[in-house]
C-alpha cells in the first residue's frame, strides 16, 4: 500500500519535520496557569479582606507561615508563566537576530522581578 506523504520533496530531502521540542513548553506552560487559578483567587480573596486594614495588621497577615508561602508561590508562578508566554509572542513576532537576545533579556526581567518580590516578602515577614 503505497502511503501519500504531505511533506514537500525539499522537506522530505532536508529532513525537516517535528523538533519534539514544543510539548515540554506547552506542559509547563499549562501546569504554570493551573498552578495560578487558586493562588490568585487566594491573593485576590486577601487582599480585598484586608482591604481596610492598617499596615500593622497586614504585616501580621503576611507573617503568618501560609501567607508567606502562598505570596512566594504566586510569585514564582506568575513570572514563570509570563516569561514562558513573552517567550512564544517574541518567537512568533520578532523575525530577525536579536530574537534570542531579547528572549533572555525577558528571561532575566521576569526572573529577576522574581527574586525582588521574593525578597520584599521575606522582608516583611522577618523584619516588618
Amino acid at each position: 500500500m503505497n502511503r501519500r506523504s504531505f511533506r514537500s520533496p525539499l522537506a522530505r530531502a532536508l529532513g525537516l519535520g517535528s523538533a519534539k521540542s514544543g510539548a515540554q513548553h506547552w506542559w509547563a506552560q499549562r501546569v504554570s496557569a493551573i498552578a495560578l487559578v487558586p493562588l490568585c483567587l487566594w491573593f485576590v480573596v486577601s487582599i480585598v479582606t484586608h482591604a481596610g486594614s492598617d499596615y500593622a495588621v497586614f504585616v501580621a497577615w503576611i507573617r503568618t507561615p501560609l501567607a508567606t508561602s502562598c505570596m512566594i508561590l504566586l510569585l514564582v508562578a506568575l513570572f514563570h508563566h509570563s516569561a514562558l508566554g513573552l517567550q512564544v509572542v517574541i518567537e512568533d513576532y520578532v523575525h530577525s537576530g536579536v530574537r534570542f537576545v531579547v528572549i533572555i533579556l525577558v528571561r532575566f526581567g521576569c526572573y529577576g522581578l522574581t527574586v525582588i518580590g521574593i525578597v520584599a516578602t521575606l522582608l516583611i515577614a522577618f523584619r516588618g
